[in-house]
């Protein structure tokens, strides 16, 4: 909403944030933060804070049960990660097994109408990692309760990621450190990433909510691309934005969150592309199922299998869709394709870009889809739709916009690499690109709350996650 994004940006970060850094007791920074949070959340899931809450306590004492002796422990272990999948499948799941059974058998289950609360992916990975991590005895079982529910509500990554691993900030809930330099290189990160969201990824936005909203009969190849490549534009700047924006307050706060992104766009693979999209989604499922399925120790059929089974899991992460399920395995049989190749032999770069880039293009296209048959309709008239009618081509020259063009032009560079090619190349430029970096991202928040106030806000893509 128009009205708790300005709240959030004039009034609820500037008054936490001063109040934080004003109280020199870190247990009442600390309880600022959890109380903070807690409001955040409930703000939009008055309700769902207490489901929230739930999880925490019961993550919790199942991380002190299984690091108390070698008995049950791997019980334990299983009690613990059951419940947590089994929230998920209450609140996220149960709707589509029930139409699914349904369409297979006619049966006429009654279809449960639950509101899926925002975030509920994230938390819950995040929950479940401590756990195991307990297990596995990468780290000690927290003793105070309230540092838990720190770690799992804490409202810059709370309901859109990053996914934030225990063992990654356990130190930093025990102690952290603000200083000046870090402040101002977090609100400039948190500026970049609300920049990403609000005035690239909103406005690429619209043409792709006007072209997949159009009737497939409808869409011709012109206007199938306009919509693939905005979506494509629209969902990285849009989660890439949140993610900026959640490791931006972090270091505001102190704390030290893992990049999510490294250019993925830049990928030469569909494997380099998963290093470089998600990546703690990536790494979560590496660590916690990937590799005690077995990972790549047994074989290359059984390695081919377990990526499946991760890239399954991967799309039905994602949401309570088919579409989601397909667009998973969508990428898992190219990882599968590309894990046959023969090692050694690398096509040229500009053609491994272009490969990498079309295969995440098509498959957004059944990510961002309604249906699957709409989908792949979508892609078909991608390669095939050449009907240029008078109705069709204005329809997808409507689109194109000045404002879109530009933004477009925008997300393609905001999207390149750039960066790194200063630190290589260009270190002389990179001090002034630095410290001009400042006043522009000041300039870009200005600008970001005109444009929320003209009312063009809509939400992030992955709260529904």
């Amino acid at each position: 909403m128009v009205f708790s994004s300005l709240v959030f940006l004039c009034i609820f970060l500037p008054a936490v944030f001063l109040s934080y850094t004003l109280v020199p007791s870190k247990r009442v920074k600390n309880g600022i933060l959890i109380v903070t949070s807690l409001l955040f959340y409930a703000y939009g899931e008055p309700v769902y804070v207490f489901l929230m809450i739930g999880s925490t306590i019961v993550n919790y004492f199942f991380g002190l049960l299984v690091e108390k002796g070698k008995k049950g422990r791997r019980l334990k272990l299983g009690a613990a990660v059951f419940l947590n999948l089994l929230l998920l499948g209450v609140f996220k799941y149960a709707g589509m097994a029930a139409e699914t059974v349904n369409q297979l058998t006619g049966a006429g289950i009654p279809v449960p109408q639950i509101v899926l609360p925002v975030g509920i992916s994230f938390f819950t990975f995040q929950a479940m990692s401590y756990v195991i991590d307990v297990y596995r005895g990468q780290v000690d079982a927290q003793r105070s309760y309230w540092k838990v529910l720190l770690y799992i509500s804490f409202f810059p990554q709370l309901i859109a990621g990053p996914i934030v691993k225990y063992y990654d900030i356990a130190l930093e809930i025990e102690n952290r450190q603000q200083n000046l330099t870090e402040v101002a290189e977090g609100f400039r990160r948190f500026c970049i990433g609300l920049s990403k969201k609000v005035l690239i990824s909103n406005t690429v936005a619209l043409a792709a909510n006007a072209v997949f909203a159009l009737p497939v009969s409808q869409v011709n190849i012109l206007t199938a691309w306009i919509g693939a490549i905005s979506y494509l534009l629209q969902i990285y700047h849009d989660f890439s934005g949140y993610s900026d924006m959640a490791i931006g307050l972090g270091k505001m706060f102190g704390f030290h969150f893992k990049e999510n992104f490294h250019y993925p766009y830049a990928a030469r693979s569909i494997q380099d592309f998963w290093r470089r999209w998600h990546m703690s989604l990536s790494t979560w499922f590496k660590e916690y199922l990937y590799i005690p399925l077995g990972g790549n120790r047994k074989g290359k059929i059984r390695t081919c299998v377990n990526k499946m089974v991760v890239f399954f899991c991967t799309g039905l992460w994602h949401g309570a869709s088919w579409t989601f399920v397909v667009w998973g395995l969508y990428h898992g049989v190219f990882l599968m394709i590309e894990s046959f190749l023969p090692k050694g032999k690398k096509a040229p770069a500009l053609l491994g870009h272009l490969y990498a880039l079309l295969v995440v293009t098509v498959g957004f296209v059944l990510f961002r889809a309604d249906t699957l048959s709409q989908g792949l309709a979508m892609i078909a008239a991608m390669f095939t739709g050449f009907s240029f009618g008078e109705e069709m081509m204005s329809t997808a020259i409507l689109q194109l916009t000045p404002l879109f063009l530009f933004m477009t032009a925008a997300g393609v560079i905001c999207a390149a690499p750039w960066k790194e090619w200063l630190e290589k190349k260009g270190r002389k430029l990179l001090p002034m690109v630095e410290s001009f970096s400042y006043p522009v991202s000041i300039a870009l928040l200005i600008l970001c709350i005109l444009s929320l106030s003209g009312g063009t806000y809509n939400p992030f893509i992955y709260f529904r996650f």
